[in-house]
């Protein structure tokens, strides 16, 4: 498993501006948060709830078994309704048809994780989550994946904007691992008792965490 840790570009720098810019303006726009599990959400509703409103979209076909999916879209709506948020924020559940990550994933499962298979899992999430954005009329659509130390933040970005290019919905860029994001994402988890998964999600990474175990 890759451990992503430094960036050419400073996403973060980038946000600090565009916040400081909506906080000056003193409206909140409109923001469709794809969220993967409960603790990446947590620390990245927090933070960012102070200056958007939020819609949490959980679009996660990669999640393997079904059980599994279902514990974690759980876990996302009791957080969002016990966590004391700056704004509002509701849940939008995606659809779940697994077999749409199957077909993105063809010859590439015994890849490992970090890689290819990956990426077009990543788009594959992004894409459907820039399409809910423009349904909603939200200004912005972004991802909690770059929280997570194992997720290329800087492919995560390359790939949200050239979808928001060709749909017209801006991409939020972010790496929200810093500012010790992912330490307190642990910490909210403790706070709230979160589960906590112990693999991505989909059955090739499940794998390669019982092999590692």
């Amino acid at each position: 498993m890759v451990i992503y840790m430094a960036n050419k570009r400073n996403y973060q720098k980038e946000l600090d501006i565009l916040l400081e810019s909506i906080k000056k303006e003193g409206k909140k726009p409109k923001l469709l948060l794809h969220a993967c599990c409960a603790p990446c959400s947590s620390y990245t509703l927090e933070y960012l709830s102070e200056y958007f409103d939020i819609s949490v979209f959980y679009y996660n076909p990669n999640i393997s078994p079904k059980e599994e999916y279902d514990k974690r879209v759980a876990e996302l709506s009791r957080l969002i309704k016990e966590m004391p948020l700056k704004g509002p924020v509701d849940l939008i559940p995606g659809r779940y048809d697994p077999q749409e990550f199957y077909e993105i994933a063809k010859e590439l499962e015994t890849l490992p994780e970090g890689g290819e298979r990956c990426f077009k899992c990543y788009r594959l999430r992004l894409l459907e989550s820039a399409a809910k954005a423009k349904e909603i009329g939200a200004d912005y659509f972004c991802t909690t994946l770059s929280i997570s130390p194992y997720k290329n933040a800087e492919k995560l970005n390359e790939i949200g904007e050239i979808i928001a290019a060709d749909t017209g919905v801006a991409y939020l860029v972010s790496d929200f691992k810093k500012k010790n994001g992912y330490k307190r994402s642990i910490e909210l988890s403790t706070e709230y008792n979160l589960y906590r998964q112990n693999y991505c999600g989909c059955v090739y990474s499940r794998m390669q965490s019982l092999e590692k175990r």
